[in-house]
């Protein structure tokens, strides 16, 4: 019978411990990668409380133990000598003077929070033996230093560190130590702010006492003693709001236990970072731009450097500082136009340079327009893209087709396309889709990432380069990554290659163009944006090391005459840069990239007529593009004066000769900026082109388009210009609508008209009698433009 009770005695005893002590909610508290306090927030009861940290101060250990429990590290959780000691006190005084609770049983007693009766404190005793097997020491001073009271709403040594003396537990002086030291003892009749005269009394005495221990000597417990106490508790810092917002929503799909993370942070470029971005809003301001954002991440080890999701201003609400812009959906305006060059680069639609047509176009009712107004006729597919032109970025999505790049930002984790493809259309190029910070940034980062690890793969592709940046620090499992590399990728090396090299020539915002001059000047791939309606300024850049993202706008959608990615954003990205270190270029993919003869003045493939050839490395995609269609054979007489054909010049007189031609919509604009352009000679008198030769093109409008005439100010209805193109800078045209003559232009041929709704056939006759026959429609009300 003994042995039974014994036995159940022993199980109650062993199994009286909880598993966990402590259930109180913690603080959310977001450190920067070198374990300085970036940002924090109080517990869902209204307590400073941090998570229990995995090691506490030594100055603390000491100060705690000299003052609570000298014999801390001897005992088995009852002292019997300090027990006694209180006892005879107690009796003395005929009143509960001292407590004679050892460390252990506080932490009991703080986890149990009941009354403390005779009854209660006979539990404690034997909850604290109890703690004491199975928790060390160490242990059991981390749990007292994370779960006693120090006055206030501040519970753990942490969180009193930042309340009282803004600064880590770690940094405090042997002053600062000992005040907090003292605090639990009583913490809601002394702590800062309250019974000061009382608080320093006890420091003091604890110093002295520490002296006398040898723990420190007496002239540094002196000089603590002068050491002021702190008035009252301070403002935590907000360093990184948005960031511990974002680790509250996703701790559960981080799998962290703690409320606690070590972020990949650096500390100092998140306080440049947010000082930087607080001035160019101060100056922003004065036109009612209110919200900035930036995001900087490693490229090399895929993690984020600073997080800055808005200008942290809580006290002004108007001014919607809490929302976080690098999560926000917006219009991502001309950031998504690198990767449609690149992607049509890897799929073998075009050459670095192919010419790609840049004047004005009406597809299906959508006429995009340039930022300058202004047309190029032709231009370099690289250059449209340094100069962010629309009209040719539609004309290349038109012939990649946009449900293919909708895919292609699918397959690169792009998370806000939520339509189907057909729902943006071939807007999806000009900012007709949202995008967030996070997705436009990974998705840069991604491609560097490839770049950058073309050497480390042997040619092959690493399929967690476009994995997403990561902000808590802890490594990624590397170990597997050679065996799971690929042979292709969503855009190969050489197509990256050759995009961030085009990306490198926009002209930067306040410099001449003459900024690879300068040693100090680092070499970047970035492009700007700006969103419909000077909504959203963007400017993303990158090396081989950083990627760069910055967004200004208002949260609220409120666009802001003079709010554009060059203007806005770009300064700011180019001033963060300034804060990195300057890193040398991306290696050439020599190996990925194939030598292909080009066409120098067309950029296509070179063809058997192409006089001036040169050579360029390019993806070997780029061997399925097409060759030169502007490089044709013509026909001249022996002066090489006019043009001639067999009917009215024998073929062993003509001169053969190669000549660059474009259609003469292109021609039309592209002459005007580019003096040598050679147009063709007129036909010979007497000697037609039987037809084989386009001559006229319709500008405006285009085949089969619908138009819209408004009604001017004064009410009446307005006109549409029609314009047209002739390949003979003199020539006549004559105007017909519905077989109906209406009017004759020469060398300008634009024509002002007011046709009536419905469908019309506009015909063009030239004085040789070529024709251009076209059909567009007028509508007839307001709402169906709509």
């Amino acid at each position: 019978m003994t042995d039974v009770v014994f036995l159940i005695l022993l199980l109650i005893f062993l199994f009286s411990l909880p598993s966990k002590l402590f259930v109180s909610p913690t603080s959310y508290v977001v450190e920067a990668s070198n374990g300085d306090l970036l940002s924090a927030s109080i517990a869902k009861d209204g307590q400073w409380r941090f998570p229990v940290a995995d090691n506490i101060p030594e100055k603390f250990a000491q100060c705690l133990v000299a003052f609570e429990d000298k014999r801390f590290y001897y005992h088995p959780g009852v002292d019997p000598i300090a027990m006694a000691r209180a006892m005879r006190q107690n009796f003395k005084a005929k009143s509960v003077i001292s407590g004679g609770s050892t460390i252990s049983m506080q932490v009991i007693r703080l986890s149990r929070r009941e009354s403390r009766t005779v009854w209660q404190k006979l539990i404690e005793i034997i909850l604290a033996i109890r703690l004491e097997a199975s928790y060390s020491k160490k242990e059991i001073l981390k749990l007292y230093a994370g779960n006693a009271p120090f006055g206030s709403n501040v519970v753990g040594l942490d969180a009193a560190a930042w309340r009282y003396f803004g600064r880590s537990a770690e940094s405090l002086s042997w002053g600062e130590m000992a005040t907090l030291a003292v605090l639990p003892n009583s913490p809601s009749l002394v702590h800062p702010g309250k019974n000061s005269p009382r608080l320093i009394k006890k420091r003091n005495d604890l110093l002295d006492k520490l002296a006398v221990l040898k723990i420190i000597d007496q002239s540094t417990a002196n000089l603590s003693k002068l050491e002021p106490i702190p008035g009252k508790p301070q403002q935590l810092p907000q360093n990184a709001p948005h960031l511990l917002n974002r680790f509250k929503a996703e701790r559960s799909a981080l799998k962290t236990g703690s409320t606690r993370i070590t972020s990949t942070l650096d500390y100092d470029l998140q306080l440049r970072v947010s000082s930087l971005l607080k001035r160019y809003n101060n100056r922003y301001r004065a036109n009612d731009i209110n919200n900035i954002a930036a995001l900087v991440l490693d490229v090399k080890k895929g993690t984020v450097l600073s997080y800055v999701g808005n200008i942290y201003q809580p006290e002004n609400t108007e001014l919607e500082s809490h929302v976080d812009m690098i999560k926000a959906p917006r219009s991502p305006g001309s950031t998504l136009k690198p990767i449609l060059y690149a992607s049509m680069l890897n799929d073998g639609f075009i050459l670095p340079k192919t010419l790609i047509a840049d004047i004005p176009t009406q597809i299906g009712g959508y006429s995009p327009q340039n930022y300058d107004m202004g047309y190029d006729g032709a231009i370099q597919a690289d250059r449209a893209l340094s100069r962010s032109l629309n009209i040719p970025a539609v004309k290349m999505l038109q012939n990649y087709k946009y449900q293919r790049f909708y895919d292609k930002l699918k397959q690169l984790g792009f998370t806000t396309l939520n339509k189907p493809a057909d729902h943006y259309g071939l807007s999806l190029i000009l900012g007709g889709s949202e995008v967030t910070m996070w997705d436009l940034a990974r998705t840069y980062m991604g491609m560097a990432r490839t770049l950058n690890h073309f050497n480390d793969y042997k040619g092959r592709y690493n399929p967690h380069d476009y994995d997403e940046p990561l902000y808590v620090n802890e490594q990624r499992d590397k170990r597997f990554d050679e065996f799971e590399t690929e042979v292709n990728s969503a855009i190969d090396h050489g197509s990256i290659w050759n995009a961030f090299n085009a990306m490198e020539e926009l002209m930067r915002p306040g410099e001449e163009g003459l900024w690879e001059q300068f040693s100090s000047s680092q070499r970047l791939a970035w492009k700007t944006g700006t969103s419909f309606g000077f909504r959203d300024a963007w400017a993303v850049g990158l090396n081989p090391n950083y990627v760069v993202c910055v967004w200004v706008g208002n949260a609220d959608g409120e666009g802001r005459p003079g709010l554009t990615g060059i203007d806005a954003a770009a300064p700011v990205m180019f001033d963060i840069f300034k804060q990195l270190p300057v890193v040398k270029w991306f290696k050439t993919p020599t190996s990925k990239l194939k030598k292909i003869v080009v066409c120098k003045e067309s950029g296509y493939k070179a063809g058997e007529y192409c006089t001036d050839k040169v050579i360029q490395l390019v993806s070997p995609a780029g061997e399925k593009t097409g060759l030169c269609p502007y490089h044709k054979m013509v026909h001249l007489d022996r002066t090489g004066t006019y043009r001639v054909t067999d009917e009215c010049e024998a073929p062993s007189a003509m001169v053969h000769k190669s000549w660059f031609i474009l259609p003469p919509s292109m021609e039309y604009y592209y002459k005007i900026k580019n003096s040598d352009y050679k147009e063709l000679p007129p036909f010979k008198p007497g000697c037609g082109d039987a037809g084989n030769n386009f001559v006229m093109e319709m500008i405006y409008p285009r085949n089969y388009a619908t138009v819209y005439i408004p009604v001017e100010f004064d009410g009446t209805r307005g006109k549409i210009v029609l314009n047209a193109t002739h390949r003979n800078a003199n020539a006549k045209i004559y105007w017909h609508i519905d077989n109906e003559y209406v009017a004759t232009t020469k060398n300008y041929h634009q024509l002002a008209v007011s046709p009536a709704p419905g469908k019309h056939i506009l015909t063009l006759v030239d004085e040789n009698g070529e024709r251009l026959v076209q059909h567009f429609t007028v509508l007839e009300k307001e709402k169906e433009k709509n």
